[in-house]
Parts: C-alpha cells; sequence; structure tokens
C-alpha cells in the first residue's frame, strides 16, 4: 500500500493492475456487495468479472456438475444395469462405471462453462439496473428541484 501520490503516480503510469483499491479513480473497481474486482473496460464495453472470479466459478460449476451428475448416475444408471445384465454386484459396477465418468465428465465441462457465463450475466445486470436506477432518480430528482426553482421565483414579492 501506500500513500495517495504514490496511487495517483501508478494511475498515471498505468501500472495499477496488482495494486487495486475500494477508492474510485484510485484503481479497480469493486462490487459493493462482494468486493470482487470488476472491470468495465473490457473488449465491449461491457461489465466483465475478473479471472479469478471466472475461474473460483469455473471450478465451483465443475464440482457441481460432477457430484449433481454422479448422484444422479449412481441413483439411475446402476438400477438399470442391474435389471438389465445379470451377475454380481462387481460386474454391475465394472460395466456402469464408464457411461457414469463419461456423463460425470460432461456434467462437469457443461456447469464449468455454464455457472461463470452465470455470474457474468448477474454481474452484468446488477451494473445495469444500478446504473439505470441512478438515471432515473437523477431524472426525478432534477425535475422536482426545477419545479421548486421556478416556483420559488414565482413566489417572491417584487
Amino acid at each position: 500500500m501506500g500513500t495517495r501520490e504514490v496511487y495517483e503516480e501508478k494511475l498515471r503510469t498505468g501500472n495499477l493492475y496488482h495494486d487495486p483499491t475500494i477508492k474510485p479513480g484510485l484503481g479497480s473497481p469493486r462490487c459493493p456487495r462482494c468486493l470482487s474486482l470488476v472491470n468495465p473496460n473490457s473488449g465491449e464495453g461491457e461489465w466483465a468479472i475478473t479471472s479469478v472470479l471466472h475461474d473460483a466459478a469455473a471450478v465451483a460449476g465443475s464440482g457441481a456438475g460432477a457430484l449433481l451428475s454422479a448422484v444422479h448416475g449412481f441413483n439411475t444408471g446402476i438400477p438399470f444395469i442391474q435389471k438389465h445384465v445379470r451377475g454380481s454386484k462387481w460386474m454391475h459396477l465394472l460395466i456402469g462405471l464408464p457411461p457414469l465418468l463419461l456423463y460425470s465428465g460432461a456434467s462437469a465441462a457443461f456447469g464449468a462453462y455454464v455457472v461463470p457465463k452465470f455470474t457474468q450475466l448477474t454481474v452484468t445486470s446488477y451494473y445495469a439496473a444500478s446504473s439505470a436506477s441512478h438515471y432515473a432518480i437523477s431524472q426525478i430528482t432534477r425535475s422536482i428541484e426545477e419545479a421548486h426553482s421556478s416556483r420559488s421565483l414565482q413566489d417572491k414579492p417584487r
């Protein structure tokens, strides 16, 4: 960390990537709810989650997808194999494990793709709604102030 002058110098030189702060104008902006870094200068000008939050969401999505598909596969796939294949329980497990692993892997990959996209959607929607509400409130406030100032000018005695 450092003083305000150090941050302003880093801001001018463009070397603020590794030293963010919550104060506006002195680093990368942060989400007011989760304090994760948010980058408003992504390619198309929309709010983008940082790589750390993207990676964390990908890991969570991958784990959740694999776990849920494994539970579903064991609860539905193994009884299906037991019904159609005669033999010991080891035989059922030996036959059912490869499709179960493929199903879990596909679900983990799908979860690792979908959860970061959903996180991006929620962050973008939050900032869009926030900026839209600020704009509407400022317009309403401006019209009230104009009406009040014009009324007070009319009420002044001459």
